[in-house]
């Protein structure tokens, strides 16, 4: 009578329906053909942040090394771990006194002017530094070397500034060009190069738990660039030490 056709039911038309009910179920408003479907939003419980009121700078050192060895299951009170957090605190502050030392002023303080322009070298200086990642040693020895430019450092200043580097928490890489930058900086040589071979406890007491295996970095500065400059430090380095002389 009022000229309605009626719409023809197909299967396909069943799935089609079932779809858009599909979809406004899991976003609703998306039943519309224009309109974007929005996300169901779940709210959940966000921790907050500890406040600086509610931070760890009331205790002292000592009391949070205290804590820790409760949290690790042992009894801060029994007899060979009462001075512990003491004594910790007393060895990590010499561990990280490079902090409170200017390497700069180091050298600076016996720097004096010679007429030399051969390669100068400090090899094997024992080295001992904790690894930022896990806090655990690595240790091995340091070779410096620099070809002067109108002045020469202290020759024990050299063991200095890596004592220097070595008293923070470090990684090797690092380690080792911020001793060469140092120098470079301090008396402006031709050309400075550092080598450092160190092993890790970090991968040899836990981890991968290699004993035998070593780490070797070299920063190389100005001429020490050069093929000639770096093949005859590296060609020193590798010759034996203090035992052949």
């Amino acid at each position: 009578m009022f000229g309605w056709k009626r719409q023809k039911i197909t299967s396909s038309s069943i799935r089609q329906s079932k779809r858009r009910d599909h979809e406004v179920a899991l976003f609703p408003g998306a039943g519309g053909r224009n309109e974007m479907a929005q996300p169901i939003a779940v709210t959940k419980p966000v921790r907050r942040a500890a406040e600086p009121a509610e931070a760890l700078t009331d205790y002292s050192t000592q009391e949070l090394y205290r804590e820790i060895l409760s949290r690790l299951g042992e009894d801060p009170q029994r007899d060979g771990l009462l001075s512990t957090p003491k004594r910790v605190e007393k060895a990590m502050g010499f561990l990280t006194k490079g902090y409170d030392e200017n390497p700069t002023e180091i050298l600076r303080g016996a720097l004096f002017d010679v007429d030399y322009d051969e390669m100068v070298i400090v090899k094997d200086i024992e080295m001992y530094s904790l690894c930022e990642h896990h806090m655990l040693p690595f240790f091995g020895r340091v070779h410096v070397a620099y070809i002067p430019n109108g002045k020469v450092i202290g020759l024990s200043k050299i063991p200095r500034l890596v004592e220097v580097f070595a008293r923070r928490l470090q990684v090797q890489e690092r380690m080792t060009r911020q001793i060469a930058d140092a120098i470079q900086e301090a008396i402006e040589p031709q050309g400075v190069g550092v080598v450092i071979e160190a092993r890790h406890l970090c991968m040899m007491m836990r981890g991968i738990e290699k004993q035998g295996s070593s780490t070797v970095t070299s920063a190389m500065v100005g001429c020490f660039r050069q093929k000639e400059t770096r093949t005859e430090f590296l060609s020193l380095v590798r010759q034996p030490g203090s035992g052949a002389l």
